[in-house]
C-alpha cells in the first residue's frame, strides 16, 4: 500500500510539472541544460537537478516585482559578489529551492507526517541561505580587504610624499595586493581611465561598504581636489595600525587554548634559561670556595 502511494505522488507530481510546463510554453529541460553548458554557469558538469531550479527560477523570475530600492541594492550586492544574473533571477532561485523542498515534504505526508515539520524548517533554512549568500560572499570580500588596507593606506602615506598622481599610485599597489583587493583596484583603475577618476573612486566605496575603505576613499579624493595628503593618510595609516593590533588581539582572545599552550611553552623556556645561568654561576662560586 506504501509503495502505490509513493508511486502515485511521484506520477502526480511529473505529471503536473508536463502540464504546467506545456501551458506555460518552457523550454524543455534538454534545451536549458545546453544553454548553461554553453554559458558555463558554474565550475562543475550541469546536473538535471540545477537545470530544473534554473528552468523554473528563470519562469518565475519574469513574474516577480521587486521595489526600486531593494533592486538597486541586490544588484549592486550581485555585482560585489561576482553572481552574474539578475535581482529577480537571484531571489527566485532561493524561492523555487524552498519550494521544491516543501513540496518534497508534501509528498511524504500521508506515509511519514512526523516528518513534515522538519521539511517546513528545512525549507526556511534554505530560503534564507540562499537570499543572503551575496551577502555572505560580499562580507567575507570586505573582511579581506580591510585585512589588506594597512598596508595599502601606509603604502600611499609614502607614495605621496614623492608623487600626487593617484592612477600611478593604485596602478604599482595593484600589482602586489592581495586577491579581494586586486581585483576591486583593477576594475576601479580601469574605470578611472575610461571616465571620471573621482566617480570610479566613489563606485569602488559603493561596491564595498566598508567605513575603512570610505576613509581611504575620502582622501584620495582630497588629493585629486588639491590637497597635500600626507599628513591625513600619515593619521589614517596610525589609526588603521592600532585597529589591526585590536583585531589580532580578538583573533588570540578566540583561540586561548592555542595561545596558552605556546605561553607556557616560553614560560618554561624563559625558567630554563635563568635556571642554566644561575647553576652556571653557582658552580664557579663554589669552585673558588672549595
Amino acid at each position: 500500500m506504501i509503495g502505490l502511494l509513493v508511486c502515485f505522488d511521484l506520477l502526480l507530481a511529473v505529471g503536473a510539472y508536463f502540464l504546467l510546463a506545456a501551458r506555460l510554453k518552457l523550454p524543455t529541460l534538454a534545451t536549458t541544460r545546453a544553454i548553461l553548458q554553453v554559458a558555463k554557469l558554474g565550475k562543475q558538469k550541469v546536473s538535471p537537478f540545477h537545470t530544473l531550479i534554473f528552468h523554473l527560477s528563470a519562469w518565475l523570475a519574469g513574474r516577480l516585482s521587486l521595489g526600486d530600492y531593494y533592486k538597486r541594492k541586490t544588484a549592486a550586492t550581485l555585482r560585489s559578489a561576482g553572481i552574474h544574473t539578475t535581482p529577480e533571477a537571484y531571489l527566485a532561485g532561493a524561492i523555487i529551492k524552498a519550494s521544491l523542498i516543501f513540496c518534497s515534504g508534501l509528498l511524504t505526508l500521508p506515509l511519514l507526517p512526523l516528518l513534515f515539520p522538519l521539511f517546513v524548517f528545512l525549507a526556511i533554512a534554505v530560503f534564507f541561505k540562499d537570499s543572503r549568500s551575496a551577502d555572505e560572499i560580499v562580507r567575507k570580500k570586505r573582511d579581506q580587504i580591510e585585512v589588506e588596507l594597512p598596508r595599502f593606506v601606509a603604502t600611499l602615506a609614502q607614495e605621496l610624499k614623492a608623487t600626487r598622481d593617484v592612477l600611478r599610485m593604485l596602478e604599482v599597489y595593484a600589482k602586489h595586493a592581495g586577491g579581494g583587493l586586486q581585483s576591486e583596484l583593477f576594475m576601479t583603475i580601469a574605470d578611472m581611465k575610461s571616465g571620471n577618476q573621482e566617480t570610479a573612486l566613489l563606485r569602488l566605496e559603493s561596491r564595498i561598504g566598508s567605513t575603512m575603505l570610505s576613509d581611504v576613499v575620502r582622501g584620495l579624493l582630497a588629493v585629486l581636489r588639491g590637497d597635500q595628503g600626507v599628513v591625513y593618510f600619515d593619521m589614517l595609516a596610525h589609526d588603521f595600525k592600532l585597529m589591526e593590533i585590536q583585531r589580532l588581539k580578538l583573533i588570540a582572545m578566540k583561540r586561548p587554548g592555542k595561545i596558552r599552550k605556546y605561553s607556557f611553552y616560553m614560560l618554561v623556556c624563559f625558567m630554563l634559561m635563568y635556571m642554566v645561568i644561575l647553576g652556571m654561576e653557582i658552580m664557579k662560586a663554589m669552585g673558588k670556595l672549595f
